[in-house]
Order: structure tokens, then C-alpha cells, then sequence
């Protein structure tokens, strides 16, 4: 018998990206304090990789517990300009000096995914992509945040690559689905040749 996928996150593109793919993932949010987790791996010195890696294992760990003959996937995705690490911005604001410190820079995007079975992490793999902005003006900038609005909140770096914000970038270096948050296609991949997906 096929076992449950379950998807532990939140995020509506990575349930579509798995969905437009033929699955037919059951979407459970893992509830973790991302923040605190996040500030204690920074005082430990973890770098962006390990950050992402770590957040997706234990959003998966989390809901394995609940469900552990699922196939459950956890994913988190993290942004690095120049070793800063950027966050969801909280408001249009910060989304506004979010990409103005990207402007005319490149950054990358590591997306992390881990998959978890009977609460042990089975396979996990980071996809890390380089973006390169473009010198845009600020009246381009502003015009685009208002016709984004808060939508654009829910992006890690305020951009939507998937929309108009592809428009604000002047090279992309990697996986378009990582960007989007998810290794597509080693998920995939590892999903075949465990036989979860038909071969």
C-alpha cells in the first residue's frame, strides 16, 4: 500500500508545485517557533545551509510524530546577501528596504527539504540558487510594492519570482523550482527510487 505524503508546511506553492506533479499531498503545518530556532542556530554560528536544513527537519519531525507511517516532507527556504540572512518581511516598509539592499547585488537562496519517516530523517537535500538584481529605479520599486501589496509579505525578500517580481532580477543561476522554495525534482527523484512513486 502507497503511504500518506505529508507536506509540513504551509506554503500554497509548494503544495501546487507537488500537486501539478500528479501528488496528492495531505498539508499539515508543522507549528515551531521558526524565530527562536533560528536565532539560537545563528548564536551557535550555524551558516544559512545548516539553518535551512535544520528548520525543514524539524517541521517534518513535528508532524512525523503525529503520523509516523507517513512520508512526510518538510521544507524551509532561507535568503543570504552577502551573509545577512533576510526574513518574511513584517511590513511594506521593510519590504521596501528589503529590496533596495538587494538592488544591484547578487544573493542566494538555499531551499531545504527533508523527508521524515516514523520520526527519523530518511533523505534531505539543499538546492541553493544565485540571483543578481537589477539597478532599478525607485519609482519602479514603489509602483511595484503597490500593486504587490501584502502578498509580497509572504515572500522571503519581498519578491514573487513566479510573478511580476521576476522583473526586478537581471540573472538567475540554478533550479526555478528551489527558488520557489522546493528541490523539486530530488524529491521526486528520491520519491521513485523508494518506490513511494511509480517507476
Amino acid at each position: 500500500m502507497t503511504p500518506t505524503i505529508i507536506l509540513a508546511s504551509a506554503s500554497t506553492i509548494r503544495r501546487n508545485l507537488l500537486e501539478s506533479a500528479g501528488l496528492q499531498p495531505v498539508v499539515e503545518a508543522a507549528r515551531i517557533d521558526e524565530a527562536a530556532i533560528k536565532a539560537a542556530l545563528l548564536a551557535e554560528n550555524a551558516n544559512p545551509h545548516d539553518i535551512a536544513d535544520a528548520l525543514a527537519e524539524m517541521k517534518a519531525l513535528r508532524v512525523s510524530a503525529r503520523h509516523p507511517g507517513a512520508i512526510v516532507i518538510g521544507a524551509d527556504q532561507v535568503l543570504d546577501l552577502g551573509g545577512t540572512m533576510l526574513d518574511k518581511p513584517r511590513d511594506m516598509a521593510e519590504a521596501r528596504a528589503q529590496l533596495l539592499a538587494m538592488r544591484g547585488r547578487s544573493h542566494r537562496l538555499i531551499s531545504a527539504a527533508v523527508i521524515v519517516r516514523g520520526g527519523v530523517a530518511i533523505w534531505r537535500h539543499a538546492g541553493i540558487v544565485r540571483l543578481t538584481m537589477r539597478e532599478f529605479s525607485e519609482d519602479y520599486l514603489d509602483s511595484y510594492l503597490a500593486r504587490g501589496g501584502e502578498d509580497l509579505l509572504h515572500s522571503v525578500g519581498a519578491y514573487k519570482l513566479e510573478a511580476e517580481g521576476v522583473r526586478l532580477f537581471a540573472s538567475i543561476e540554478g533550479d526555478y523550482f528551489t527558488v520557489l522554495g522546493l528541490p523539486l525534482l530530488e524529491v521526486l527523484t528520491h520519491l521513485t527510487e523508494t518506490r513511494v512513486l511509480p517507476t
